[in-house]
């Protein structure tokens, strides 16, 4: 059994999320470059960081069992990442308006002392309203969700709008699939409940 279970991440809202398993765990942040690299889909691009995250925060914690996440959101294949200034948000939302969204959300468990690593990615798609430019610059203004991939955030005030989602787990749209998690946990001795 590990001692120690570490979320690669510092994101708060993946943190609330793990805490509703009520496991202990704490949290580590990895440096890592999130540029998408020539030719990748989006897809193996948030699986791969996923992955990269989890074995670089396994080079400093070995005992424990580390959490790694990554997520991109696509519109017609096209990656829409972490907006960071305004103005890339406006556009994000703009070209997003009316249109489905995927959001891919890459999951993985790595053990290093087995070297074991599970990794997934699940997806969510996100149909947006078809929202005017005053809505967009007011959510922008009260929102602020320049560190979200496709700048919305479900479990704030993003989810006005949003017209609707589909998927396996609600979950994996803020960032981190519980439902494949307690699956990968159980599958390293874990038991959740």
């Amino acid at each position: 059994m590990h001692s120690t279970l570490i979320l690669a991440s510092s994101s708060i809202y993946r943190q609330e999320l793990l805490t509703r398993l009520q496991l202990p765990f704490s949290c580590v942040a990895p440096d890592v470059d999130e540029s998408p690299l020539e030719n990748e889909l989006p897809q193996e691009t948030a699986l791969r960081l996923a992955q990269v995250k989890a074995k670089k925060v396994g080079l400093t914690h070995p005992s424990a069992l580390i959490i790694g996440c990554d997520q991109v959101a696509t519109l017609d294949n096209i990656q829409l990442g972490k907006p960071i200034t305004h103005d890339k948000a406006t556009a994000q939302l703009r070209l997003m308006r009316g249109r489905e969204v995927i959001f891919h959300s890459a999951l993985c468990l790595y053990n290093p002392i087995t070297m074991n690593m599970q990794a997934e990615v699940v997806p969510y798609v996100v149909m947006f309203r078809d929202l005017t430019d005053a809505q967009i610059e007011n959510y922008l203004i009260k929102e602020q969700p320049y560190q979200c991939a496709g700048s919305a955030k479900s479990e704030g005030l993003g989810i006005a709008i949003i017209e609707k989602m589909t998927g396996e787990d609600p979950n994996a749209l803020i960032g981190l699939p519980l439902i494949k998690l307690v699956s990968m946990l159980q599958n390293e001795g874990v038991n959740v409940i």
